[in-house]
């Protein structure tokens, strides 16, 4: 569907104006949790790329609204849902889906893996899952954007994208989060190791892992497992943008959250494609945190501040440098 916003930008217009807002948060954010990379201090670093995003959001022109953040699911300091950011000035309407610091165990850790990322979109495109912190997810290249179904046993899965891909399933490498949920002799990552693909297993970083899958840069070809919603959501954003495919089911984690779920009036049967988590044009950005593959950490070089970021809209995907000079102390 196209852009709906109610400033009477042109659509293109629209979207390069919510991606400059978009990496002035994660840039602002990246800079400002990276002193906390291995600080072994989960709560500091994750307060001060909140602090840092909200302050950069609070000077954009528009009104934007928190719709889903990370924080509610994590009990951490967060965005929350129904803030309104933005200078209220002229400038577009928007609805926000963010986590400013996705991977925030790595952050602390001082492993590589840590970003900062947000999706902004025009007023309405994200779902909202509401109590549910948790879904099943596949992501995959746009070629296999049609050959997923979230019922398959994973051997299917794997056949179904291989074929689409034009590679055996021994070729496919295929990335699920090492966490409890899908360990064990009869768990996803032992299922898909028997179907003969490459697994690769980090620790989490859901969101990375499917840029993977997207980037025509990378040989990972699918994402599969449990993650959170809200990453669901913001990955739902750069999937559309990029032309993959994306399906998605609520899995509450607990009794509780199951009921939650239900007493909200929402199905934990439904699958929903990536039109269903975001129903409209967005972008999404991300920026480095701690280093790694896809986006460099901050880091000092002769008097200035090197960071390195990513836009993904409307089927193109910019990676962009910074390099801010070192505030000099004067009087």
């Amino acid at each position: 569907m196209p852009v709906q916003n109610d400033t009477l930008l042109p659509p293109r217009v629209y979207l390069d104006v919510l991606g400059s807002t978009a990496i002035v948060a994660t840039h602002s954010a990246a800079l400002a949790c990276s002193p906390w990379v291995g600080r072994h201090d989960a709560d500091a670093a994750d307060g001060a790329a909140t602090d840092a995003m909200r302050r950069a959001l609070a000077h954009v022109p528009g009104c934007g609204t928190v719709v889903i953040g990370e924080g509610e699911k994590d009990d951490a300091p967060m965005l929350f849902n129904g803030e309104v950011v933005g200078d209220g000035e002229a400038g577009p309407d928007f609805d926000v889906a963010v986590d400013p610091l996705e991977g925030t165990s790595f952050c602390a850790m001082g492993l590589p893996g840590a970003m900062s990322t947000i999706a902004l979109g025009a007023p309405g495109v994200f779902w909202s899952p509401g109590p549910g912190f948790y879904m099943d997810k596949i992501v995959v290249p746009p070629a296999a954007r049609g050959a997923v179904d979230l019922d398959d046993p994973p051997e299917r899965t794997l056949q179904k994208v291989g074929e689409a891909l034009g590679k055996p399933v021994r070729e496919l490498r295929v990335v699920i989060m090492d966490k409890p949920r899908h360990q064990g002799p009869d768990g996803l990552i032992a299922q898909v190791l028997a179907a003969g693909a490459r697994v690769h297993t980090p620790p989490g970083g859901d969101v990375a892992g499917a840029l993977e899958v997207l980037l025509p840069t990378s040989d990972t070809d699918l994402l599969l497992g449990v993650g959170g919603t809200p990453e669901g959501v913001m990955t739902a954003a750069a999937v559309r943008a990029l032309g993959g495919g994306m399906l998605g089911r609520l899995a509450p984690k607990t009794a509780e959250e199951a009921q939650a779920i239900r007493d909200a009036g929402m199905s934990l049967e439904r699958v929903h494609d990536r039109d269903d988590l975001v129903s409209g044009e967005a972008v999404f950005a991300a920026s480095g945190v701690s280093g790694g593959a896809l986006l460099a950490a901050p880091r000092r070089v002769d008097g200035t501040t090197h960071t390195e970021s990513l836009l993904v809209a409307e089927g193109s995907v910019q990676f962009i440098r910074h390099i801010t000079a070192d505030r000099v102390p004067t009087g």
